[in-house]
């Protein structure tokens, strides 16, 4: 076990994601602070810790929790884990509470995280990374592990210490250079699976035994490649189906963050996946066809207009 960090880490989210990351380094013996917005999910972490559930195995640790970003001033490290349709609000957060020299790690969906957080934080306050962890959000502070996955960060100096604590915690971790490459071999992932579990309300691994779900899969994997070919990007992996096919089976138990978001009624993160292959590809005199059509369709599950 990792001694107890100097600095407590402080996530920004308290949903499956958020949960995870703060269960996993609670476990390595770091100290956690969230900040979130969910009052039920804060006063949950803050009486009866972070609840990690693995099998029949469920452990809990304790944390400092709060919905004001006052509450973690002079943090040093943030883990940046909500929705992509809430970092505009963790970014002022986080201008708030982050250190002049924090680092802001942003590992979420979609594409434009990044941009949004350095715009109000400064490049140098901003790191990235990827990720095709799985968690299921089973209650207010309670997670479920959903199968294993990655973490790639982009290969520079600051990132080599956020590898090593991520490893400590349980991770499987990796520094890339592509870091533009590494957001789209995200994005082709998260386009092929999200979308489709959340339209059939299925766990990832049952689109890969439904020859139409896998089929589309397939597809949305195929078309956001050739959007990123188009403008110059180079992927991580050499065959987009075969990736996202892969990350369904690694995690077959687990409910997509959109199928959760669904069966919650809440926003979900389409536009910023499916709805931003869309965007890239009319930049580049290109269309996504299927991904325009998943885009539609979970606007509209949604209510969105």
């Amino acid at each position: 076990m990792a001694k107890a960090s100097p600095e407590p880490i402080l996530i920004v989210g308290s949903g499956a994601l958020g949960c995870l990351f703060a269960a996993r380094l609670a476990q390595a013996g770091y100290a956690v602070n969230l900040l979130g917005s969910w009052v039920e999910g804060i006063d949950a972490l803050n009486h009866e810790g972070v609840t990690l559930l693995e099998g029949d195995r469920r452990q809990s640790w304790p944390l400092r929790a709060s919905h004001e970003p006052g509450d973690f001033t002079g943090a040093k490290l943030a883990l940046v884990l909500v929705k992509a349709w809430q970092t505009p609000r963790a970014a002022a957060q986080l201008q708030e509470c982050l250190a002049p020299d924090g680092l802001a790690l942003t590992l979420q969906n979609g594409l434009g995280n990044r941009e949004t957080l350095a715009a109000v934080l400064g490049e140098e306050r901003v790191a990235y990374g990827v990720i095709t962890v799985g968690a299921t959000l089973v209650g207010p502070g309670q997670v479920r592990w959903g199968g294993e996955g990655y973490i790639s960060l982009a290969a520079q100096p600051v990132q080599e210490g956020l590898a090593q604590m991520l490893r400590q915690a349980g991770f499987q971790v990796d520094l890339a250079e592509n870091v533009t490459g590494l957001a789209w071999s995200k994005l082709v992932i998260n386009a092929a699976i999200n979308p489709l579990s959340a339209l059939l309300n299925v766990p990832n691994g049952e689109l890969l035994e439904r020859p139409g779900a896998r089929q589309l899969c397939r597809q949305l994997a195929q078309e956001v490649a050739a959007v990123a070919a188009a403008q110059g990007i180079a992927l991580t992996h050499s065959d987009p189906a075969v990736a996202a096919e892969e990350v369904a089976q690694r995690t077959a138990g687990n409910l997509s963050s959109m199928l959760q978001d669904v069966r919650r009624g809440a926003p979900t993160e389409i536009d910023a996946i499916c709805g931003a292959v869309v965007r890239a590809a009319r930049g580049v005199g290109l269309s996504a066809p299927v991904n325009e059509t998943m885009w539609k369709l979970v606007s509209a599950l949604q209510g969105a207009t």
